[in-house]
């Protein structure tokens, strides 16, 4: 009897001994998730997207949260805003607290198109850039700074990726002579995604191209489209496209030739509509006047009969005794 007696009290002992260490466990995961959750109030960290897309012409919000070690912190702030890159790149916005304020007063805000939508005293530095252009393409980093006795400070390190969309605009189109008389076309376009362009015109058909050039180093979001030679007169038009819409503008070539045959002017014409047809009926104008200075019109000269009647004339008035002393009475 003892045997059986043993073995029930061992599964009794057994039984609680593995209650408390499941139950032990459970306990310590518990608390562990509590740490992993207030670990952030405990040090500095922001919490930013990785990127924000908007378009050209609209606002754009940039997110930035941030934690920091202090419990309660209401000295003197300063929040800030970078472009390019962080620590050192160039600063777009900044704004300062005083202590206790919850008011962070505007030192700089670029072109003052940037605000500050959050309130730095409740941990928050959003910003909002209103009037987007396509050089505010690039990636922003947010800071802040504790003045006082703490002189803590922390910045985002990798930052907000802003990327700006536009549909294609053509900001240049020209003509330019080269050797030889000869003449070739540029076209200058920018947009984002970068746009495609294509040439058209007299001899290239309505579906023509022309070779682009890369986009510049400085200017990432525009390219420029070469027609090399231009071998008619017309109107060339550019055309450039993205997956946002298109644009197009025209330049029209002639030449004017003088009686050797030689080419003497060219004259590119924009997208100018009256001003351009104004201008060239002046220029026609300008060269029919010259024309007319190289080639004079001779007149003839009066008649004789005419220069002796107007002669007699005067003569009359200057002596009007003569009359009357010519002929008398018999």
């Amino acid at each position: 009897m003892e045997g059986p007696f043993r073995l029930l009290a061992c599964l009794v002992c057994v039984i609680p001994v593995g209650s408390f260490v499941r139950t032990k466990r459970d306990t310590t995961r518990s608390l562990l998730d509590t740490e992993v959750h207030s670990a952030p109030a405990q040090r500095w960290s922001m919490q930013v997207p990785a990127e924000v897309s908007a378009a050209a012409g609209e606002a754009a919000v940039l997110p930035c949260t941030f934690t920091h070690p202090h419990r309660h912190y209401d000295g003197p702030l300063t929040a800030i805003w970078r472009s390019g890159e962080p620590y050192a790149g160039p600063q777009v916005f900044r704004c300062a607290a005083a202590r206790g304020s919850e008011l962070c007063q505007t030192a700089l805000s670029l072109h003052g198109r940037f605000r500050l939508l959050g309130n730095p005293r409740r941990n928050d530095l959003s910003l909002r850039i209103e009037r987007l252009a396509l050089a505010d393409d690039g990636r922003y980093f947010c800071r802040v700074e504790f003045a006082g006795d703490v002189h803590d400070r922390y910045e985002s390190r990798h930052g907000i990726r802003l990327r700006v969309t536009a549909a294609p605009r053509i900001v240049n189109i020209s003509v330019l002579p080269g050797p030889a008389h000869a003449f070739h076309a540029l076209c200058t376009a920018e947009g984002e995604p970068p746009p495609a362009l294509a040439w058209s015109g007299p001899a290239l058909g309505s579906n023509g191209s022309a070779g682009v050039r890369g986009p510049a180093q400085d200017r990432g979001h525009q390219v420029t489209a070469e027609l090399p030679a231009l071998a008619h007169d017309g109107r060339y038009t550019c055309t450039a496209s993205n997956s946002l819409g298109r644009a197009e503008a025209s330049v029209y070539l002639f030449r004017f030739r003088g009686a050797s045959g030689a080419s003497a002017i060219a004259l590119p014409l924009g997208a100018l509509g009256l001003k351009a047809l104004l201008l060239l009926g002046v220029l026609a104008a300008l060269a029919a006047a010259r024309r007319r200075l190289e080639h004079p019109v001779t007149q003839d000269a009066p008649p004789r009969p005419q220069a002796q009647e107007s002669n007699y004339e005067n003569l009359s008035q200057m002596s009007p005794r003569g009359p009357r002393a010519a002929t008398c009475s018999p």
